[in-house]
């Protein structure tokens, strides 16, 4: 599961860099004309850049597993406070790799912040919560559409900021569970463009009763 996160996460961090302008030191520049044995005053044409075709074939091989229909049949959130939008990677009672793509149409950035919009590391927390619960609500002991509470969370570290425009992928892993009091122990990290955002050690949340 690690290697496909690690995959997946470098797949999207090739496609976020598609964007960046080319650029080269002059020793580096030297060495290109240099090579070729052109005049050191003659500098190559850019490389030329890639279409939108080729970006998104970066991310082809994955597939999902649990499209945001599917989702919405397992858990009981709903518009704002649905956090994951698809599963790309499902082990049934261990593990799972999810998708939130961020966007500024959400209501929370009004307010976080009017100038610099920064996903609540809260909500980071809360998407990683509700991909482990995709897992559990499809566990013996539990049903779909079941509520979920918070009972704790340790351990907690934000790497970087979450802003609008970036693709969050999340990977949960259910550490121990319950079935006769419906109580969950799972560990979870995310990334964008392959850099860690956050990390948590353990969460643990039980089934309303």
């Amino acid at each position: 599961m690690t290697k496909l996160v690690t995959l997946l996460v470098a797949a999207l961090a090739t496609t976020a860099n598609a964007f960046a302008p080319l650029s080269h030191t002059s020793s580096q520049l030297s060495s290109l004309t240099r090579l070729y044995g052109k005049d050191k005053d003659v500098v190559d044409a850019p490389t030329k850049p890639r279409s939108a075709a080729e970006i998104s074939a970066l991310t082809s091989t994955v597939k999902t597993i649990f499209s945001l229909e599917d989702i919405n049949k397992i858990l009981p959130h709903r518009y704002p406070f649905l956090l994951v939008d698809k599963v790309v990677e499902y082990e049934m009672g261990k593990s799972a790799v999810g998708i939130k793509c961020v966007t500024l149409n959400e209501p929370h950035f009004t307010g976080h912040f009017p100038e610099r919009p920064i996903m609540p590391g809260v909500l980071q927390v809360e998407a990683l919560a509700q991909l482990a619960g995709i897992i559990c609500l499809q566990m013996e002991g539990a049903e779909p559409g079941a509520v979920f509470f918070f009972a704790g969370v340790d351990g907690v570290k934000w790497k970087r900021p979450v802003v609008p425009g970036d693709t969050l992928v999340m990977e949960v892993e259910i550490k121990k569970w319950n079935k006769r009091f419906g109580i969950a122990t799972a560990t979870g990290r995310a990334y964008v463009d392959g850099e860690m955002a956050i990390e948590l050690d353990e969460m643990k949340f039980a089934l309303a009763k």
